[in-house]
């Protein structure tokens, strides 16, 4: 490298100076715009790389200019890992109380239950954050695709298994409901009030006894009308 030693060492901190605050890659050509007359770029930016080769950063040529990056065995401590919640819309959360009481559930049937269409992002969202399952297929025609809670469920929502989900009753005991189930725990009180009732119309179909075939031998006689002049 030309020049006297302490010309060239200033040129070199110049040049590091100006590479390590621009925001964009510079090329010679603006570095040469910058530095003292009769610098060498070329030999500068050779010194400035070998230099810090080792280092935690390194001056690097991207598309025919100079930029100092960071090393690449050092780029794991530039990723930051940052959770984002999620909120479930309002149709997400009755779905998936709907398919956690009355699992395994077609999207027929929770069409059925919620008494509107289901959208095919609501349940697309739940099976992407692993809290719904597919279960298997339905034994009817077309042999419908069933839906189930997941294990990330129960452990999300602290439970051993499905039979331990909270029952109308309890969830009010709670305080998590109102009388009139409002806010967002309200689908869950529903699903849990339409499951409650299909167990007790069961039970009731059990109890009553058996009808008997109707016979219209047993059915007695009307009187016949008297006939004229009788």
């Amino acid at each position: 490298m030309s020049g006297s030693p302490s010309s060239t060492e200033e040129s070199l901190r110049m040049a590091e100076a100006l590479l390590f605050a621009a925001a964009e890659p510079l090329d010679e050509a603006a570095l040469a715009a910058r530095l003292p007359d009769g610098a060498d770029v070329p030999a500068l930016l050779t010194e400035l790389a070998q230099s810090y080769a080792a280092r935690g950063v390194n001056l690097v040529r991207v598309a025919g200019k100079w930029q100092f990056r960071t090393a690449p065995d050092l780029a794991f401590l530039m990723r930051i890992e940052k959770q984002e919640v999620r909120r479930l819309s309002r149709a997400a959360i009755e779905t998936l109380a709907i398919i956690a009481y009355h699992q395994p559930v077609t999207r027929a049937e929770i069409e059925e239950i919620r008494g509107v269409g289901l959208s095919k992002g609501t349940l697309d969202l739940l099976l992407e954050i692993a809290w719904v399952k597919p279960a298997g297929r339905k034994q009817t025609p077309g042999r419908p695709v069933t839906y189930a809670t997941s294990e990330e469920f129960l452990i999300h929502f602290g439970l051993n298994r499905v039979g331990d989900l909270p029952g109308i009753e309890e969830l009010k005991a709670t305080g998590l409901l109102d009388p009139v189930s409002t806010g967002a725990m309200a689908p869950m009180a529903e699903a849990a009030e339409a499951a409650e009732a299909g167990d007790e119309e069961s039970e009731e179909e059990e109890l009553l006894p058996p009808e008997e075939p109707f016979d219209a031998a047993d059915e007695p006689a009307e009187d016949a009308p008297p006939k004229p002049g009788a």
